[in-house]
């Protein structure tokens, strides 16, 4: 007879009404010891590494952003196409083969000149009176010249991307009666240019990844115009924020550890640690959720169809049957790339190549150029409740 998740008593941990994040880690930690899945108020969490990396590897459990319209009570549109962010099975296998090529490493490598220059600019502008609100000065205008340039679009057209992004982030916070006009707007504002700019782009293509997904073939296969601007929406969505946020958890975390932020200005070949080491320690993506797309059994345990999952990354990053003494900040840390912040399977960040090149080119570029980084007043953190998190303000003086 199987054992069924709802009969098992369950340690519970009551996730939102934990705001400090040295509580939040003391209390998964007691929580993996306790066993592998707890209860909160919104449903299940898994605690350890292992199991999170199982799960998200088992195909079984789908991504649970596929949910989020349904939901919010947000009708399915029929015409529009998965995205990659959402598809599974066969579908999600064909997008991922047809765009992988042009978010290899060495497509992101070829930006890192453009990456340089954006950092500088926004860093020189910054630097000026010695202070900075960090997250407006240099964190939210910092990736958007860059998806622009990988997409081709011009610069006369950055601040339209920024908002656009802005607003269709909007429907990861669980606000979408508040932000349903600006979400839905922003939707069909990109729609319209996009559609224009493939129109272009199928007629003069040029370097960029518009022109590369456009005639991205595989034994006769191509996107269709509607999984275009599908494609293009996520990434976007996946290409904005979390870089913002992640830059500015990154720096918010030096200021604790200044001697890592001098060791970095010493040694700039850290760079490819440091990132690691700061997207382990304080991640923006903090957390993801699956749903069992049948009745399934995992670890032993049978989960109804439906069931949601949430995997807690955070405490998966501090897990210490995988890290040695998970709470040491060590830039210096060995095992590069085991960190679960981007993920784990199927659903693996297909724009991580791309993030970790533009956090490889800023942060030791600022450490440098403002070896004296101190905090300037309070950090204002985003609510817990936020898909992507960070700070919204962070101000500095160096």
């Amino acid at each position: 007879m199987p054992t069924y998740i709802a009969d098992l008593d369950l340690p519970f941990i009551d996730l939102p009404q934990i705001v400090d994040r040295g509580e939040l880690r003391v209390a998964l930690a007691a929580a993996r010891k306790q066993s592998w899945i707890v209860r909160t108020p919104l449903g299940y969490l898994l605690t350890r590494r292992d199991d999170v990396i199982a799960l998200l590897r088992d195909r079984r459990w789908h991504s649970a952003v596929r949910l989020i319209n349904q939901m919010n009570g947000i009708p399915r549109d029929e015409s529009r196409p998965e995205s990659v962010l959402s598809a599974e099975g066969d579908d999600h296998a064909r997008l991922r083969r047809l765009v992988a090529p042009a978010f290899s490493p060495k497509a992101a490598d070829r930006l890192r000149p453009f990456m340089r220059s954006v950092i500088t600019e926004l860093v020189d502008r910054a630097s000026v009176e010695g202070k900075s609100e960090f997250v407006t000065d240099v964190c939210e205008p910092y990736p958007i010249p860059i998806i622009c340039e990988l997409l081709g679009a011009p610069k006369e057209d950055w601040r339209d991307f920024s908002r656009w992004a802005t607003n269709l982030l909007k429907i990861f916070n669980g606000t979408w009666e508040q932000d349903r006009a600006d979400i839905e707007k922003a939707r069909v504002e990109i729609d319209e240019y996009v559609a224009n700019l493939i129109a272009q782009r199928r007629g003069s293509p040029k370097d960029d990844l518009l022109s590369e997904l456009i005639a991205a073939e595989e034994a006769g296969d191509r996107l269709s115009a509607p999984e275009l601007l599908v494609m293009v929406q996520a990434i976007i969505l996946g290409g904005t924020d979390t870089t913002r946020n992640q830059l500015a958890c990154s720096v918010a975390l030096f200021t604790s550890h200044l001697d890592q932020w001098k060791l970095l200005a010493e040694r700039p070949e850290l760079a490819v640690s440091a990132v690691e080491e700061t997207m382990r320690y304080l991640g923006a993506i903090r957390g993801t959720g699956r749903y069992a797309s049948e009745e399934l059994e995992f670890n032993g345990v049978t989960f109804p169809q439906f069931s949601i999952v949430a995997q807690s990354l955070v405490s998966a990053n501090f897990d210490e049957n995988a890290f040695e003494d998970p709470e040491r900040f060590d830039i210096t840390r060995g095992g590069v790339g085991q960190h679960l912040t981007f993920g784990s399977g199927i659903h693996f960040c297909m724009g991580s190549s791309l993030a970790k090149a533009e956090l490889q080119e800023a942060l030791p570029l600022i450490a440098q150029r403002w070896p004296n980084l101190q905090l300037d007043g309070n950090i204002e953190w985003k609510p817990n409740g936020s898909g992507i998190w960070g700070p919204e303000k962070l101000p500095i003086r160096f």
